[in-house]
C-alpha cells in the first residue's frame, strides 16, 4: 500500500532500479514511509495502467503505539531556527530529527574518515591577517560565476537523496537559498526530478546539473536532452570525476535495507548490485569508470553546448590538463568528494596551494571552485584568499533541510553569511543579512570579494 492505495507491481518487480527484494519485503503492508523519501513525486504514474487496485480504509490497519506516536510528534516540532547559531548546532538538531538511515548516508565517509575530518581541520591551520584603520562600513559579498551574478561566494554542492531528510527535498533547498542569490548544483541522484526542483524558482536563480556518466551512455544522453531544454535555469553541466567507483563508507553500509529502495531517476543499473547495504554502493551502480580526457569531453560536446565544470580535481597536474580543454571546460571544482571516495585524498586547500606553486596560470584562465569541510564563514574567506572563485557546501544544506526544512536551509546560509551590524543597519535598516563571511571581510579590511588575496592569510604550516 502507498498513500492509502493498493498497487499490483508484479510485472514491475524485475525492472525496479532498487531490485525486487525491498518491494517483496514490504508487500502486504503500508510501504509509504519507506517509499516516499526516495522517489520523486509522480513516480507511480509510470506504472502500467490498471496497477492501482483500489484504496484501503486506514481504520482496518493496525494502529501505531500511542506512546511512540506521541514521542514522534514531539520530535517533529523543530526548535526556533533563529536560536541555532552555527552549522554544528544545526547538524545536532538535524541528527535528532532525521532517521538513522538518513543520518548514516549523510554522515558517512571513506574508510577511517581521515579526509572528511581533515577537510575541516585544514582551515583551522590557516591564519587570517587583518588590516586596521580601514573603512569597514561597506561590504559586498556578491560575485559572478560563469558570467552570472550571484549574491554569495557560496553554493550548494550536489547532494543526493534530500527527501530522506525532509519532504521538501531538493526543491526545499532551492527555495531556502533563493533570497541569498546563491547557486545550487543539483545531484544526478536527486530524490526529485530536475524539472520539479527548479519549479517556482526565482527569475535569475542559477542551477547546475551534476552528471555521472552511465555505462549505458543512452541514459546519460537522455538526461542531457532534458537539461538542455531547461537552459534558462540549468546553466552548466557539472561532470563528476572524483568517484568513478564508490568509496567504502562503513557508517552507511552498516545501516540495513537503506540502499534497496532508490529513485527511478538515479544512476543505478539493472544487474546484480554490489555488496554492502548502503545507499552509496547502490547509487553508484551503473556509473561508468572508463572516462578519459580524450573520449569523454568530445562525447559530451555532441550532446550539450552548456559550459562544462569538472568536479573532483585533486592534483595540480589534472588542473593543468583541464586548462587544455578550454573553452568547453569553464571551471574546475577542487574536491575529494567530501571525503566519501578515496580516504587520505588531499583537501581542496592543498590542491589550491599546489596550483599556486606549479601552474598559477590556471587561475587566470579557469574559474577554480572548491568544496569540502566548510563550517564557518572564515573558512569560505580563506579559500577565496587562496584563489577559489566560490565555495561549496553539501552536507550543511542537507542537515539544514533535516533540521527545519526550507527554513533550516535558509538559516544554514544565514548563519554563515548574515549578522546584525549596527553601523550598516543605519544605512539600510531593512537589511539584517550579512555575517560570518561579511564580518570576516570587514575585520580583514576588505570591501569586495575580488579584493581578497594571499596577502590576507598566513599558510606557514604548509610546505608549499
Amino acid at each position: 500500500m502507498l498513500y492509502g492505495a493498493v498497487y499490483d507491481v508484479t510485472e514491475f518487480l524485475p525492472s525496479h532500479p532498487g531490485g525486487s527484494a525491498i518491494i517483496l519485503k514490504l508487500a502486504g503492508g503500508d510501504a509509504t514511509e519507506e517509499y516516499d523519501p526516495v522517489h520523486p513525486p509522480g513516480t507511480l504514474d509510470q506504472l502500467k495502467p490498471g496497477s492501482k487496485l483500489g484504496t484501503i480504509d486506514p481504520k482496518t490497519l493496525p494502529q501505531p503505539n500511542t506512546d511512540a506516536t506521541e514521542r514522534k510528534q514531539e520530535n517533529d516540532q523543530p526548535p526556533d531556527m533563529q536560536t541555532l547559531l552555527n552549522l554544528d548546532e544545526i547538524e545536532e538538531v538535524a541528527t535528532k530529527r532525521i532517521s538513522k538511515k538518513c543520518w548514516a548516508y549523510y554522515y558517512s565517509a571513506g574508510d577511517d574518515l581521515i579526509s572528511k575530518t581533515f577537510n575541516n581541520l585544514v582551515y583551522k591551520q590557516i591564519l587570517l591577517r587583518p588590516r586596521v584603520f580601514v573603512d569597514c562600513t561597506r561590504c559586498d559579498v556578491s560575485t559572478s560565476l560563469l558570467g552570472h551574478h550571484v549574491g554569495l561566494p557560496l553554493y550548494v554542492s550536489p547532494a543526493a537523496m534530500a527527501r530522506l531528510a525532509h519532504p521538501a527535498g531538493e526543491r526545499g533547498i532551492a527555495q531556502g537559498i533563493s533570497q541569498f542569490g546563491a547557486m545550487q548544483i543539483v545531484s544526478n541522484n536527486a530524490s526529485m526530478t530536475p524539472e520539479q526542483i527548479v519549479e517556482n524558482s526565482l527569475p535569475g536563480q542559477i542551477f547546475g546539473w551534476q552528471l555521472y556518466v552511465q555505462t549505458d551512455r543512452k541514459k546519460s544522453e537522455a538526461m542531457l536532452v532534458r537539461i538542455n531544454k531547461m537552459a534558462d535555469k540549468y546553466k552548466f553541466i557539472c561532470l563528476t570525476l572524483d568517484a568513478p567507483v564508490p568509496g567504502k563508507r562503513e557508517h552507511d553500509e552498516k545501516s540495513k535495507d537503506i540502499g534497496a529502495s532508490l529513485p527511478v531517476t538515479s544512476a543505478v543499473g539493472q544487474a546484480k548490485r554490489p555488496g554492502g547495504g548502503g545507499v552509496g554502493q547502490q547509487l553508484f551502480w551503473g556509473t561508468a569508470a572508463d572516462l578519459t580526457w580524450k573520449t569523454t569531453l568530445p562525447w559530451l560536446a555532441k550532446h550539450t553546448s552548456l559550459p562544462i565544470v569538472l568536479k573532483g580535481i585533486q592534483t595540480h597536474e589534472d588542473a593543468y590538463l583541464a586548462l587544455q580543454y578550454t573553452p568547453q571546460v569553464k571551471a574546475i571544482i577542487l574536491s575529494n568528494h567530501g571525503g566519501r571516495a578515496l580516504d587520505t585524498a588531499p583537501p581542496a586547500v592543498h590542491t589550491l596551494l599546489e596550483i599556486r606553486k606549479y601552474c598559477p596560470e590556471v587561475f587566470s584562465k579557469l574559474e577554480v571552485w572548491v568544496d569540502g569541510g566548510i563550517k564557518r564563514g572564515t573558512d569560505v574567506v580563506k579559500a577565496l584568499c587562496l584563489g577559489a572563485k566560490v565555495v561549496g557546501v553539501g552536507r550543511a544544506a542537507l542537515f539544514g533541510l533535516g533540521a527545519g526544512g526550507e527554513e533550516g536551509v535558509q538559516r544554514t546560509f544565514e548563519s554563515m553569511s548574515s549578522t546584525f551590524c549596527p553601523v550598516h543597519a543605519m544605512l539600510t535598516p531593512f537589511q539584517v543579512l550579512k555575517a560570518e563571511i561579511d564580518t570576516c571581510m570587514r575585520l580583514l579590511g576588505v570591501e569586495k570579494v575580488s579584493e581578497l588575496g594571499p596577502k590576507h592569510v598566513s599558510v606557514l604550516p604548509f610546505s608549499f
